[in-house]
């Protein structure tokens, strides 16, 4: 009996530094995706364009602790471009809300301003992303908002785990309703007066709309619009941002409970991820920012850091602010990603023109992972956005191998290091 329980001692000690190395290396890939950004000053709001009455307002809501910048910034770019709209940002605090990857955006309007520019009237569409603290007290300002919005007749739109955000809210309760695959069965416990719907893309419930993984979104958001303005202006808005599959019925993946293999790999055993910047321009698409930090930050095989050239805040194409967390020339980066059509970047490492091929933004960012990592952690990237892969162009190795190994390393030199103490011992 001692001697197995020294074997299995052993085998405990061969296997701490691996299984403590991979359970931090996980927690901070994991956190890193929604970690704040440093205090820096609140841009001023930006001059008001003008509100249309005669429009009806949307409104992209982002909780106080951020919310994934995919969810966040396709609705919102969608809304814009097709010109039928008033579109804001919210949040219950006019000041920087980190988005996944480390994308700070500056919410237009806090939910008090929201309220002094449309009076008694509420918003005719709320869009709800994912929030990284859904079901928690911090989210109280949001789903109180939300409820006092939908009492009062606004229409809603849930992307992704944002189906999560309104079943806290109580306002999903007794209807279908659907959200991501990776969340679909802890959701049907947590909130089991939702009736959740599997293997749609959308679920239309009248006055909520609720999509399944991240990209679903962009479906419902153009749902949405063709209810409100029109199958023309929707289709309209689909070619303006590439999106080639609006009328049609796509797929979406089948509920599970774990990250495929090469995600965990990536988040468990790259000890020592690329840092890699993302430059902020001026005019740059909503839509090609968030492939850029989402597709990296789904990826869980880098870290990404928002730079500018001079640190200052930049507008995107529809209006948003954003501020950066570093100067491009100060920033101790990898590698760096330019999004859109910036081109002649100086400073820092060789830029890569993310989107110097004509597609859909995502499909060209995931393309770029597969070409920078591997395929098997960009098909995992694709299938955690909801992104079809009839797009996307895979290139590269066939798996993470350096990651994969390094727990193998560390297990053959715990075994090794096993028997040279038990050799060591017999001859003493």
């Amino acid at each position: 009996m001692r001697t197995v329980l020294k074997w299995f001692a052993l085998v405990v000690a061969v296997l701490a530094v691996p299984a403590v190395g991979a359970t931090v290396s996980a927690l901070s890939a994991f956190n890193a995706l929604y970690s704040p950004g440093p205090d820096r000053p609140v841009p001023a709001a930006a001059a008001a364009a003008g509100h249309d009455p005669a429009k009806p307002t949307a409104v992209v809501v982002v909780g106080d602790r951020g919310a994934v910048v995919s969810d966040t910034l396709a609705p919102y770019e969608i809304l814009a471009a097709t010109g039928r709209f008033n579109v804001y940002t919210a949040a219950p605090k006019r000041e920087p809300k980190p988005l996944t990857g480390g994308l700070d955006l500056v919410p237009d309007l806090s939910f008090a301003d929201l309220a002094a520019r449309l009076g008694p009237k509420a918003p005719d569409l709320v869009v709800v992303p994912a929030l990284p603290d859904v079901g928690e007290p911090s989210t109280e300002p949001v789903t109180q908002w939300l409820r006092a919005q939908a009492a009062h007749g606004a229409k809603l739109l849930s992307v992704c785990n944002g189906g999560g955000v309104l079943a806290s809210a109580g306002l999903l309760d007794g209807r279908p309703a659907t959200a991501h695959w990776l969340k679909l069965e802890a959701f049907s416990s947590d909130y089991p007066a939702v009736h959740w719907v599997r293997g749609q893309r959308f679920v239309d419930d009248g006055d909520v709309v609720t999509t399944a993984g991240i990209l679903s979104g962009v479906d419902g958001t153009l749902h949405w619009v063709e209810r409100l303005a029109g199958r023309e202006a929707a289709a309209d808005a689909a070619k303006a941002i590439g999106w080639a599959r609006y009328g049609t019925t796509v797929p979406v993946h089948a509920p599970e409970s774990m990250p495929d293999a090469a995600a965990i790999v990536n988040a468990a055993f790259r000890w020592n991820p690329d840092e890699i910047g993302v430059l902020l321009a001026n005019g740059v698409g909503e839509i090609e920012l968030a492939s850029v930090f989402d597709t990296e930050g789904q990826s869980l095989s880098s870290r990404t850091l928002a730079v500018s050239a001079d640190g200052a805040p930049i507008r995107s194409r529809h209006g948003l602010t954003f501020v950066p967390r570093a100067v491009l020339a100060d920033a101790d980066l990898d590698r760096l990603l330019v999004p859109g059509a910036t081109r002649g970047v100086t400073g820092g490492p060789a830029p890569e023109y993310v989107h110097d091929r004509p597609g859909f933004a995502y499909d060209t960012a995931v393309s770029a992972l597969s070409r920078r990592t591997d395929v098997a952690t960009a098909r995992w990237t694709a299938k955690v956005l909801e992104l079809p892969t009839d797009g996307v162009g895979f290139e590269g190795r066939a798996w993470p191998w350096w990651p994969t190994a390094l727990p193998v390393a560390l297990l053959l030199l715990g075994a090794a290091a096993v028997v040279v103490v038990r050799r060591s011992r017999k001859t003493i």
